[in-house]
C-alpha cells in the first residue's frame, strides 16, 4: 500500500467515527504502520499485520476513545504493548501529555523508536509493572485519564488503573463484546477502589462486524493506600 492509498483509507474510516485526519497526521500514521510491520518481524508486537487491518483494528479502534479525551490531558496508557491506544491518540492530539507503560523492555525499545521517528514530544515511555508505577508518589493519582486496551478482566484492571487516576477524573477501558459478567464481578472492586461506572458505549468498528465496548469509569474517591497490591496479587486473588 502506497501513501496515497493509505491516506485515503485512513481518512475515510476516520470520518465514519467523526474524526478528521490532516495529511501531516496521516503521514505519521503511515510511518508508524511501517515501523510496526518492520519491527514485528523481529519481536512479537501484533498478530495483525495486513495493512488495511492495521488501519481498522489498531488505528481506528484506538481513536474511538478520542472524543472522551481533552487536548492537554495528562494520560497514562497502561499495558500499551505496541502503543495502542496511546500513540494514535498522541498523533491525533499533539498536545496530549502521555505516558506509555509496559512491563516488557523489548516493546519499550520499539516505542522509543516510534517516538523518535515520528518526532513526538510530551510523551514518556515507562518500563514498569503498573503495580510499581502506582506506588510512585509522582504518578499516583496524578493522571486526568488512564486508558487500557484488552489488558485484563475488569476487576483486575481496576486495581491497576484507579490508583493512577486523580479524583474526579476518568479511566477508559476498551473491551470486546461480552462484558456483562466482568461488570457484575467488578461491583466490589469499584466500591473498594473508589470508582463508578459512568457510561458504557457499545460500537462496531467501521466496515466490520467487530463489536466493542468502551467502559468509562469515574474516580469518585481516593483509592486506599494498600492498592494496588504487590505485582501478581491482583491476578492471583482478584477483588470479587
Amino acid at each position: 500500500m502506497n501513501f496515497n492509498e493509505f491516506e485515503r483509507e485512513l481518512k475515510n474510516k476516520a470520518e465514519k467515527i467523526n474524526i478528521r485526519i490532516e495529511t501531516e497526521v496521516a503521514e505519521k500514521f503511515f510511518k508508524y504502520m511501517k515501523l510496526l510491520i518492520e519491527w514485528n518481524k523481529k519481536i512479537n508486537l501484533t498478530a495483525i499485520t495486513e495493512e488495511r487491518d492495521i488501519i481498522t483494528k489498531h488505528f481506528i479502534d484506538s481513536l474511538e476513545i478520542a472524543k472522551y479525551i481533552k487536548k492537554g490531558d495528562k494520560v497514562a496508557d497502561i499495558g500499551t504493548g505496541a502503543g495502542f491506544p496511546g500513540i494514535p491518540l498522541k498523533i491525533l492530539y499533539e498536545d496530549l501529555d502521555i505516558d506509555l507503560v509496559d512491563s516488557l523492555n523489548k516493546r519499550i525499545t520499539f516505542l522509543e523508536e516510534v517516538v523518535d521517528q515520528l518526532e513526538l514530544s510530551k510523551i514518556e515511555t515507562i518500563h514498569s509493572r503498573v503495580e510499581d508505577l502506582a506506588r510512585d508518589p509522582k504518578k499516583r493519582e496524578k493522571y486526568d485519564v488512564v486508558v487500557s486496551r484488552a489488558v485484563a478482566p475488569l476487576n483486575i484492571l481496576l486495581e491497576y488503573m484507579l490508583p493512577l487516576v486523580d479524583v474526579g477524573k476518568m479511566c477508559i477501558c476498551m473491551k470486546g463484546m461480552n462484558i456483562q459478567k466482568e461488570i457484575d464481578q467488578s461491583e466490589n472492586a469499584l466500591k473498594i477502589l473508589g470508582g463508578r461506572i459512568r457510561k458504557i458505549e457499545k460500537l462496531k468498528l467501521p466496515e466490520t462486524d467487530m463489536e466493542r465496548n468502551i467502559i468509562l469509569i469515574e474516580k469518585i474517591k481516593n483509592t486506599p493506600k494498600k492498592y494496588p497490591r504487590k505485582p501478581g496479587k491482583a491476578v492471583r486473588e482478584p477483588i470479587n
